[in-house]
């Protein structure tokens, strides 16, 4: 395996597109990227940094009409390579009713791992200015869990960061994005943000939960 990227000190844009040059080098067909459709930013990144890549898609069920429409939207317009999982046919519909951790595990957990047997890597778009628990996100480090290498591009990505590369690649915003959702995940778990300091503060408001399960150490 070849070393881990160091990023270089400009722009991060130019440090994303090394790392996943890098990743690409390093693990050719073992690498999995996968991208919610929240906005177009990785999906974008990595299909015009590595042409031809496949984007993962986890299809709750449980999306939004306007991420689903989004997502196909984009695969269209840049020609994406786009694999959805969906979860197992026989689950409790109804179970994030009274119990997200089930429903995540079910819906988001178990397709991601179908997704990722045979991979060595996974690249994700996290990054640290998305919530408090995300601060300390590494470009690169080893997910014990499901003992693959997992990357993050857009780590040191910020807002502004993620609009100016939006503006100069005339990337389309997903449609809630301008009725206060700015972190988008399934319908019943997800409302507008209610604290303008926390982007994911409209994630499974009201409750102590912040994360589904796919990015746990």
């Amino acid at each position: 395996m070849k070393p881990s990227p160091t990023p270089e000190s400009g722009h991060p844009l130019t440090d994303a597109r090394n790392v996943l040059r890098w990743a690409h080098a390093t693990h050719g067909p073992g690498l999995c990227v996968t991208a919610s459709f929240g906005d177009a930013t990785l999906a974008h990144l990595a299909a015009t940094t590595i042409p031809g890549i496949e984007i993962t898609l986890l299809d709750t069920g449980y999306l939004f009409a306007e991420t689903e429409w989004f997502a196909d939207s984009l695969r269209e317009r840049f020609n994406l390579r786009l694999r959805v999982m969906r979860p197992q046919p026989d689950l409790d519909r109804d179970v994030w009713q009274t119990d997200t951790a089930a429903c995540c595990a079910a819906r988001k957990t178990e397709p991601l791992e179908r997704a990722l047997a045979g991979r060595t890597a996974w690249v994700t778009g996290l990054r640290r200015s998305d919530s408090a628990t995300r601060s300390t996100t590494p470009l690169v480090h080893t997910d014990l869990l499901r003992g693959v290498e997992k990357i993050n591009p857009l780590a040191s990505w910020t807002d502004d960061d993620v609009a100016t590369y939006a503006t100069d690649n005339n990337l389309p915003e997903h449609p809630l994005a301008d009725r206060g959702y700015s972190s988008i995940g399934c319908w019943p778990c997800t409302a507008p943000a209610t604290d303008s300091a926390d982007p994911r503060s409209g994630r499974w408001s009201g409750t102590e939960k912040t994360e589904c399960g796919l990015h746990v150490s």
